[in-house]
């Protein structure tokens, strides 16, 4: 490849995205104009894809960290044929596919949805995690590189920690990660942010760091080779770049390196659009083209993918055809059917923590689903988490073999990764922790949201009754805010989430099915602490009714005086509380369990009326705030839960101040129904 033409092929990036900035008047051109050599490199001459199949499992995977450069993503993709003029023409319209952020579009090329800082680079070890569990299992035909590009705000963003201990500590050789460092970010330059070292940084985490001239074409053709060359670390390319490359004013002088082009047209800030146009090479009357000899330039690139793509299959058909067996695993793998299970042969200890039950479960499913990854904070032994990993290892370096993480205390960091592995595909993230810690996560479990990405969080410690360890450690509002995930819809209409808080142990067996059966969105699973007495009648066919996401526990014959309405821990006390409403009142009483809210809405109404009965009087309890009932108590009733933190105490004393005894049931009940 000529100097020339590739030079002409970033100018051509550094147009477009340019172009797409200033007739939306709306985005970030700067940076997408200085990081344009390295993907113009990066695409042409070391991503390995099918352009036939951007889906092809075996492909190489690029994550995109900051958002806000989508322009430059756009870009390089339409010069590799994914998009066309018009769309990027339409950059940030409404029904474009070119949004201002980045949304996961595999068959386009992109890879991940991207925008708040920090995550996009940690979704990618994500994902080499999974290819080295894939590559552990089926051998290294399918080995390939994850490349994710980050900028000085990922870099600065705390994520960024974990995400670099991380990579390091397994040596994740297959994740190569730009730093487009610039020295330029949004409202300031970065020497009045930081003064960090950041190659000794990443040096001192166990990083290969390559420093090199971001925008010199051999630099970074030196860089990728050596990084591609590298088989103990993951690599780090520090490539100093220049924000606003090839920025004019309308002069001609030079109008790069400034904090104005970073978030603002060209026009705007300071720059003249039509002579930077002109200065790049392009027409500012018509900037929307792909120069003929770029085209040219990644049809002859195409055609060497095209080779690689076709011995790379020939070697997996080759592998395939000598292991037939293990040929079929993965394809079950890579699919996005759920696995197949024995849920009904679990054996279930009575009266147990749901997080005990769950313990159970995860230790069946060790071995048997074969390709699920569980992961913890650092509470493998208090989640429960480690029913799992007691029958399997956690990944070290080198030896990919078992099936855990061990994250540390990085519960934003491990969410991120657990949406990188479902985005490269292939495993089943599962990642435990305390239910307060949901908070640290909060930012992760929204992209998974977003993305549609079937992840499995284990969230125990559910409530106040975690008692002695007190108020920063019992959750109030959680429930909550999570269960807001349930109300949204997605773009392709389902639930943004499934949400199970399950009553018993049996419950719990069914919720995890649930969460495997859900291929479609992510699965939280709240999980008691405390041991929970099973609910009349209690067996694993009686909990499948909880698929409707409420049933009724328990029901007198005649009219119903009362519906009694929990989930969770709260259910039991329900039941304990009805027992004593018959005995010293006579009434009639009703007990659902609704473990999730949003999945018993999507059931039919006449459904819906046979659980809740509308117009009969109802009490709900909850352990969070009451907002978490409301919508099923409606007007026909009340609420009782949380309106302040937690305290220190044992939990039976929790329950007793706080009212949460089937006496204080009693009470309230009567006193709601005047009585």
């Amino acid at each position: 490849m000529s100097k020339e033409i590739s030079m002409k092929a970033a100018d051509n990036i550094r147009i477009l995205s340019a172009a797409m900035v200033e007739k939306a008047n709306s985005g970030h051109p700067g940076g997408a104009m200085g990081g344009a050599d390295f993907v113009h490199i990066l695409f042409s001459e070391f991503l390995n894809y099918d352009p036939s199949d951007r889906t092809w499992v075996n492909r190489d995977r690029f994550f995109l960290d900051p958002g806000h450069m989508s322009p430059m993503l756009y870009s390089i993709l339409a010069l590799t044929g994914t998009y066309s003029m018009e769309e990027l023409k339409n950059f940030r319209q409404w029904g474009s596919p070119t949004p201002g952020h980045p949304e996961v579009d595999v068959v386009r090329g992109v890879e991940n949805t991207s925008g708040p800082l920090g995550q996009g680079h940690v979704m990618g070890v994500g994902a080499a995690i999974a290819e080295r569990f894939l590559a552990a299992r089926f051998g290294e035909w399918l080995s390939h590189k994850t490349y994710a590009f980050i900028s000085d705000g990922g870099i600065q963003e705390e994520i960024s920690q974990g995400a670099g201990r991380l990579a390091g500590h397994l040596g994740l050789s297959n994740f190569i990660m730009f730093y487009d460092s610039n020295d330029i970010q949004l409202s300031t330059e970065t020497n009045e942010v930081t003064a960090e070292d950041t190659a000794k940084k990443y040096e001192s985490w166990g990083w290969n760091v390559i420093t090199i001239n971001g925008n010199d074409h051999d630099e970074i053709r030196a860089a990728l080779k050596a990084a591609n060359a590298e088989t103990e670390r993951p690599t780090l390319i520090i490539g100093k770049t220049i924000m606003g490359k090839g920025a004019v004013k309308a002069d001609g002088s030079s109008f790069e390196r400034q904090v104005s082009t970073h978030g603002q047209p060209l026009s705007h800030a300071g720059a003249d659009f039509k002579a930077t146009i002109k200065n790049l090479g392009g027409d500012p009357e018509d900037p929307f083209v792909i120069f003929p000899e770029v085209a040219a330039l990644y049809k002859e690139a195409h055609a060497r993918k095209a080779e690689y793509v076709a011995k790379k299959k020939k070697e997996q058909a080759e592998w395939e055809a000598k292991n037939p067996e293990l040929a079929v695993k993965f394809r079950k793998f890579i699919s996005s059917e759920a696995p197949e299970f024995d849920y009904a042969a679990i054996k279930q200890k009575a009266d147990n923590a749901t997080r005990a039950a769950s313990a159970t479960v995860l230790g069946e499913f060790a071995g048997k689903v074969e390709n699920m990854v569980v992961m913890s904070a650092d509470l493998a032994n208090s989640d429960k988490t480690d029913g799992f990993l007691k029958k399997t290892t956690a990944f070290k370096k080198g030896d990919f073999s078992g099936s855990f993480l061990q994250a540390g205390v990085a519960e934003l960091t491990m969410a991120a990764i657990a949406n990188g592995m479902a985005l490269h595909g292939g495993v089943i993230p599962v990642c435990g922790t305390f239910f307060v810690f949901s908070d640290y996560m909060k930012p992760a479990v929204r992209l998974a949201c977003l993305m549609q990405l079937p992840v499995k969080y284990v969230w125990t410690h559910d409530a106040f009754r975690v008692g002695e360890d007190g108020p920063t450690h019992q959750p109030v509002e959680q429930e909550a805010q999570i269960r807001l995930m349930e109300k949204l819809k997605n773009h392709h209409g389902d639930n943004g989430m499934l949400v199970l808080r399950p009553a018993d142990a049996e419950e719990t067996t069914v919720a995890w099915q649930m969460a495997l059966e859900n291929v479609k969105t992510p699965t939280a699973l709240i999980l008691s602490r405390q041991n929970i007495k099973n609910l009349p009648g209690s067996s694993y066919e009686n909990a499948l009714k909880a698929k409707k996401g409420a049933y009724i526990v328990e029901k007198d014959g005649g009219k119903i005086d009362v519906v009694l309405v929990a989930n969770g821990s709260e259910v039991a006390t329900l039941v304990e509380g009805a027992k004593l409403l018959r005995e010293k009142k006579g009434l009639k009483v009703q007990v659902i369990s609704v473990p999730s809210e949003g999945l018993f809405r999507n059931q039919p109404k006449a459904y819906q009326d046979e659980v809740l009965l509308p117009g009969t009087p109802k009490f709900g309890l909850t352990a969070g705030l009451p907002v978490n009932l409301e919508g099923l108590v409606g007007a026909d009733g009340i609420v009782a839960g949380l309106d302040h933190f937690g305290f220190s105490a044992p939990y039976t004393v929790l329950d007793k101040e706080f009212g949460f005894t089937p006496e204080a049931v009693y009470v309230k009940v009567t006193k709601m129904l005047n009585l």
